[in-house]
């Protein structure tokens, strides 16, 4: 399992606000991907509610997905292609090393993949002796730094062309330049090189097809289809729930996907896989192999509050628009990971208390549900996890994150049901405000534990008669 690091998202959040040259990009980024979505769902042919059409083809697979799994396993080894099932991340681990070794495997390429992130591919493979390169550029940049991915789609975001230089320069030993095009020839060289000394090739899946037995990857470079033909041996991993079961449902979600990750009607290079080359092609692996992912996904499956969190798709739209992944990035989460999604999936798959931050920290805008390709209702679940932080659950082994800010809450629920006691509360309110330093009439410092409220604004002082009392009064007659 790739290292988890949760735990320090407040200190990394405000790390991230200090950042100016990350706050530039991710604003530019939201601004262009964020508002390019909305327009490519509106220029959709069946218009934006195919969302919800969407939604229902995920719930329909989600709801069926053993035997979706099962068709999609007989199609793959109908193809000529071998499947594992693996049931958590050192399973698949230990498949890929084992197949690796089989093959005596000294240099292997992967194409993008959040779910070999997700498990720790790369640690693995290096602990084995196996030199690894990531071939997308995103990821070769953050490979290079010893960094961990910053967005599901663009990796490197959080880099300037400057870092890239002298990056290029310290690890591939280059002539310093910050010309764009320089250094991707630059890139491209050494990857090329990678390609044609690799003995496997890894790649993710973004959505498979149960039907005909493909997985389908999506890349705007190419690299990722070098890396699943050039080498003798293919090895895709999926997480369970990446499939569609019908070629037309297929369709459907691979045209959202693309919309969602980049405003794009369609990727520019998708490919369809599904075994080893035939005998009569030059190119393509000897063997194709399809690692299935369970890793906690089981348990989601299980649980209907959550289950619909398995009919996401990965594309990083629910990134793209929310105001809180805008302002701290991805590494704040402490997992590749990132945004809405992972402050929900995270929870779910490493441990509710362990990653409470990260539910906690979202504003509950919506804006998530309204970029999703597929209409998942993140806020709803966020909501969910939060209840079981403020309550327990041992269904989840959850136990109550503080026993002071549920009596808060129970006791300011009591207070806003009776009139009578609300009204003392304001009158009390605006007298003991008075204590309050103040600046230029508004309140720059509340007491604990309210004081994180002013540590970053000042803020409107409760007002010395409310709405209810003015109107009573005849005031505004």
């Amino acid at each position: 399992m790739s290292e988890i690091t949760t735990a320090d998202y407040i200190a990394e959040a405000k790390k991230a606000l200090r950042n100016p040259i990350l706050q530039d990009a991710l604003a530019d980024l939201q601004t262009r991907f964020g508002r390019g979505t909305a327009i490519a769902y509106q220029n959709l042919p069946e218009g934006p509610d195919l969302r919800l059409k969407a939604h229902d083809i995920r719930a329909e697979t989600i709801e069926n997905l053993d035997v979706v799994l099962e068709t999609l396993a007989k199609n793959v080894r109908k193809n000529g292609g071998i499947v594992f099932f693996a049931d958590n991340a050192d399973a698949a681990l230990d498949y890929c090393l084992a197949v690796a070794r089989n093959h005596g495997v000294k240099l292997a390429v992967k194409g993008k993949s959040m779910v070999s992130e997700e498990i720790g591919l790369n640690t693995a493979l290096v602990k084995a002796g196996i030199d690894v390169a990531e071939t997308d550029l995103g990821e070769y940049i953050i490979q290079l730094a010893g960094e961990r991915p910053s967005h599901i789609i663009a990796p490197a975001i959080h880099k300037t062309r400057e870092d890239i230089g002298k990056l290029f320069t310290d690890k591939i030993r280059i002539p310093y330049t910050d010309d764009p095009l320089s250094l991707t020839r630059a890139a491209r060289k050494a990857l090329r090189e990678k390609f044609l000394a690799a003995g496997i090739g890894f790649s993710g899946c973004n959505i498979a097809c149960a039907e005909t037995g493909h997985i389908v990857t999506v890349s705007n470079e190419g690299n990722i289809r070098m890396s699943t033909t050039m080498p003798k041996v293919h090895v895709a991993i999926m997480g369970m729930e990446r499939v569609a079961a019908r070629l037309e449902d297929h369709d459907i979600l691979l045209r959202l996907l693309c919309r969602g990750a980049a405003a794009q009607n369609m990727g520019t290079y998708v490919s369809y896989i599904g075994g080893p080359r035939y005998l009569h092609q030059a190119d393509g692996p000897d063997e194709f192999h399809l690692v299935i992912l369970d890793n906690g996904r089981s348990r989601i499956l299980a649980d209907v509050e959550f289950r619909e969190m398995l009919y996401c798709i990965r594309c990083a739209a629910c990134l793209n628009v929310c105001p809180v992944y805008g302002k701290i990035g991805g590494h704040a989460y402490g997992h590749p990971y990132s945004g809405p999604v992972g402050a929900v999936v995270m929870p779910l798959l490493a441990g509710i208390n362990r990653c409470k931050d990260l539910c906690q920290g979202e504003t509950l805008c919506g804006a998530c549900q309204d970029a999703c390709p597929v209409n998942i209702d993140i806020p709803r679940m966020l909501l969910a996890l939060r209840a079981k932080l403020a309550d327990g659950d041992p269904n989840w082994n959850v136990s109550r994150d503080s026993i002071a800010e549920k009596g808060i809450y129970t006791l300011w629920s009591w207070i806003i049901q009776n009139r009578r006691i609300y009204d003392l509360f304001l009158r009390l309110a605006a007298l003991g405000q008075n204590l309050l330093p103040k600046n230029k009439g508004m309140i720059r410092r509340l007491p604990p534990p309210m004081s994180g409220w002013t540590q970053g604004r000042d803020i409107q002082p409760v007002a010395g008669k409310s709405f209810i009392d003015r109107w009573r009064s005849g005031e505004f007659k």
